[in-house]
């Protein structure tokens, strides 16, 4: 199996409350829906960029207990490689998401396994990292270990991807050796803003707007991508199913406007059902969205 993306990053089981509203500070409100699916920045962009038609690996780690088969059969269905799956001692991580009536959400995210994925396991598994198109890494996992796995990816002309996510300082190491990176308007902001971000990668830097769409940042301008309308109901992975499906239609070939308007197109269906992996659409259901509404992008 050749591989168009490999994504590096972390595996959840999400738990997931709705509520009419999300509580304010030492509030408790009543829930009215509970269920459990499978999350993970990770996993979620993994899910979408196979969604999305790209043939796609997985290097993450679980733990040894029912919530890691529970990921490990969600895996499987999505056909995405899984031979880079480890498994140790420590919990499989988990999410906690409260979900608003206004489609907002709130999360706790406790790493549990994800801590232990370490520059050793991109030793162990250079030989597949190094066969994909587009390596594609989160924030959920080390820093040390998304930026062995971009160096294994350079040395074979792989493009790297970075979604900065959770926000938190980046070394220079590793923004040297990303081509694009993609936060959202907030994590954009708490990194210092779209234009240093795009000296220091001397790279692509794409911002996220929610409903807005989505801005395009290089060193010949700005360009925005328009978003599309659609009825949400709760927005956790929208930002990873732009992630993954970005990444595939990269790996496809994709001329990068075309790639992004399919990745904000699967980001704003993914907006339209309940939880992560659950939410995040096909590529039947992709082209369908594209095939219905007119391209429309601005340049700034």
């Amino acid at each position: 199996m050749e591989i168009d993306v490999c994504v590096i990053g972390s595996s959840n089981l999400d738990l997931v409350a709705r509520a009419e509203r999300i509580p304010r500070p030492g509030e408790t409100v009543l829930g009215s829906d509970y269920f459990e699916a499978a999350g993970g920045k990770g996993l979620n962009q993994a899910v979408a960029a196979a969604r999305s038609g790209a043939a796609t690996a997985f290097v993450t780690m679980v733990g040894r207990d029912a919530a890691a088969d529970q990921l490990a059969a969600v895996i499987d269905d999505d056909g995405i490689r899984a031979d880079a799956v480890g498994r140790c001692d420590a919990p499989t991580g988990r999410a906690m998401i409260i979900v608003g009536s206004d489609g907002e959400n709130s999360i706790v995210v406790v790493p549990g396994a994800n801590a232990r994925l370490l520059p050793t396991e991109i030793q162990v598994h250079g030989p597949l990292i190094a066969r994909a198109s587009v390596v594609l890494a989160q924030l959920e996992v080390p820093i040390a270990t998304i930026i062995a796995a971009f160096e294994v990816a350079r040395a074979v002309g792989a493009v790297t991807i970075l979604n900065p996510a959770p926000a938190q300082v980046l070394p220079a190491e590793l923004l040297s050796i990303t081509d694009v990176i993609v936060p959202n308007e907030h994590e954009a902001a708490a990194l210092g803003g779209v234009e240093l971000l795009r000296q220091q990668t001397q790279g692509k830097v794409i911002v996220t707007e929610g409903e807005r769409g989505a801005r395009l940042i290089t060193a010949d301008g700005e360009t925005r991508i328009s978003s599309f309308a659609v009825d949400a109901v709760d927005t956790t992975a929208a930002g990873d199913s732009f992630c993954g499906s970005l990444a595939a239609r990269i790996a496809a070939g994709d001329p990068l406007h075309d790639a992004l308007r399919w990745a904000c197109a699967a980001g704003a269906l993914a907006t339209t059902r309940i939880g992560a992996v659950p939410s995040i659409p096909t590529e039947a259901e992709i082209r369908a969205m594209l095939a219905s509404v007119p391209s429309a992008t601005s340049a700034g």
